[in-house]
């Protein structure tokens, strides 16, 4: 299967919902991906109701979603890291296989009756494990596949093919468990993971062409942890993440104890309630078209938010199946709207060469919210009631709501984030080891005092990208013999990571610099000099004299 030839910003005459299909590699690995999502939904009914039956603790049945949730909190950041440093097709044949096996494994062990609640939940931690290891490669992917006008209908498809098998899955994982047992369900899961696994062996994927120097691993988890902590427009996307998980963790981790033991009801019915979960969010994937053009972002998770508040309710009050089916529609929706808003604003919030790493952070917080909710809520409903439970869940997220004041979501889609590769390299006196530093650079500005508090607000902007782009430390300095002489810092651990630096500075950021260099009244461009530590040495910081490297970018 051949890579399809993608310029990530190709203009599209007119993007719908089904514009990435025209891409065949997207074509066919998202069918593949389907097929796999298909598995892990009759997995999860699978595994779920296997440990409701072997155990009578609401709380093992809760950490069921806790298994499948904390490996993402710990192996989150280092899958997002290598996802940015090593061939992701690789990356992805190596996943695919794992869970493959342990789906397998897990099955086998089923039909031959020894498999206890707690090997149920071990099995489903190593299976945790290779999605989390998985996730972040297999959605910073689309990025490869389509251009970015495309990649908001191209992440809810993606939500439509999870959607999809969540409403085919668990009723097809409950008939096999009615009918035959959980263990064939084990095994067909780990037969869609070899589909998967071959689709992606024959895509041809072109390799990727970095700029500066290689970042090594630990180089590159600090970097996409950087990243995350000088971008608000991320961070706050991250805290509405997790109050949402943690609050619909409420439905995701005591739904089947709502069915089994409020209701009274079997596993064919608690299929149907997540059949109808997965039905909701297709239709919500439909709508989304019409809702995108007027509801922002910011209105769309409220709106999502104030449904979940339903949805805890009506699961502790309600006791028609056949009202819950309905909630459990419209709490589909609401899912895909508010986890596609997130998702997208991430993904188009930040370059290509932090993707991945930025990706896997707010799946960390989404699964850490998730395992967090799962644990605290089944908790309350072994110790208090399982109503108290929901209607706390419930409560909780209509106090999130308040959340979108300080932390308002807003649309990335006008972003230009393609390199600026506008500041030359600098002038040397012979070569530099990029393990060399630390590094100081200062740019010398003239600036009239009528223009001090104007300019002290742009250079503040412009520091928060330094420190974002790998400066250890940043600055504004003036003269106090000169006072219209003013010098900005940053301050690089290496050479190698000030090389970077120039290859991560966007042409979004390039209009924040531009606003600093308007307030230069000097009749020549603004100085900028290099120093590097002396004698040079691998990262080591000296309290002695500083080499000088001067340069003009």
């Amino acid at each position: 299967m051949s890579d399809t030839a993608v310029s990530p910003d190709a203009p599209a005459a007119k993007v719908t919902l089904w514009t990435p299909f025209a891409y065949s590699v997207f074509r066919a690995i998202w069918i593949a991906g389907m097929v796999s999502n298909v598995g892990t939904w009759m997995q999860n009914v699978a595994g779920v109701w296997l440990v409701t039956m072997l155990t009578s603790s609401a709380l093992l049945v809760a950490l069921m979603q806790t298994a499948t949730s904390l490996p993402s909190f710990l192996l989150s950041m280092p899958a997002g890291a290598m996802a940015d440093l090593i061939d992701r097709r690789k990356l992805l044949l190596l996943t695919q296989g794992f869970m493959a096996v342990v789906a397998t494994g897990l099955g086998a062990l089923t039909l031959m009756n020894g498999i206890s609640a707690y090997g149920v939940l071990g099995f489903t931690f190593l299976l945790g494990m290779g999605a989390a290891l998985n996730a972040p490669i297999w959605q910073a992917v689309a990025t490869e596949l389509v251009p970015r006008p495309v990649l908001p209908s191209a992440i809810t498809l993606n939500g439509v093919s999870n959607n999809i098998a969540r409403a085919i899955g668990p009723a097809i994982g409950g008939a096999i468990i009615a009918y035959y047992s959980a263990g064939w369900v084990f095994i067909l899961n780990g037969i869609s993971f070899l589909g998967t696994w071959a689709v992606v062996y024959f895509w041809k994927r072109k390799p990727t062409v970095t700029s500066g120097p290689a970042e090594n691993f630990i180089g590159a988890l600090r970097a996409g942890m950087r990243y995350v902590q000088y971008s608000p427009a991320i961070y706050g996307v991250l805290v509405r993440t997790f109050a949402f998980a943690f609050g619909a963790a409420a439905m995701w981790g005591l739904v089947s104890v709502v069915v089994a033991r409020k209701l009274h009801l079997s596993s064919g019915h608690y299929g149907v309630m997540l059949s109808w979960l997965g039905a909701g969010a297709i239709t919500g994937a439909l709508l989304m078209g019409r809702a995108g053009s007027r509801l922002t972002f910011n209105q769309r998770v409220l709106l999502g938010v104030l449904v979940f508040v339903g949805t805890n309710t009506a699961l502790a009050l309600v006791t028609q199946i056949y009202i819950l089916y309905a909630v459990m529609f419209i709490s589909g929706i609401a899912w895909l709207m508010v986890m596609t808003s997130f998702s997208t604003t991430v993904q188009l919030s930040v370059p290509r060469w932090v993707q991945a790493r930025v990706i896997s952070v707010y799946m960390l917080v989404f699964q850490a919210g998730l395992s967090v909710g799962s644990l605290v809520w089944g908790e309350l409903a072994d110790h208090l009631s399982l109503e108290i439970a929901l209607l706390a869940a419930a409560g909780w997220m209509l106090a999130s709501t308040l959340l979108a004041l300080p932390f308002p979501m807003k649309s990335a889609e006008g972003l230009d984030l393609a390199p600026a590769e506008h500041w030359p390299d600098p002038t040397t006196k012979g070569p530099i080891d990029p393990d060399d530093g630390p590094v100081l650079v200062m740019v010398e500005y003239r600036i009239d005092p009528t223009d001090w508090a104007a300019f002290q607000a742009a250079a503040e902007k412009l520091k928060r990208l330094r420190l974002r782009d790998g400066a250890l430390r940043a600055g504004v300095f003036s003269d106090v013999a000169q006072p219209t002489r003013i010098t900005e810092f940053f301050y690089v651990a290496t050479w190698g990571e000030h090389e970077r630096q120039h290859h991560r500075f966007t042409r979004e950021d390039q209009v924040v610099e531009a606003r600093v260099r308007q307030f230069h009244r000097g009749p020549e461009e603004p100085r900028v000099t290099h120093f590097l530590s002396f004698p040079n040495t691998s990262n080591v910081e000296m309290a002695t004299p500083i080499a000088t490297l001067e340069s003009q970018r």
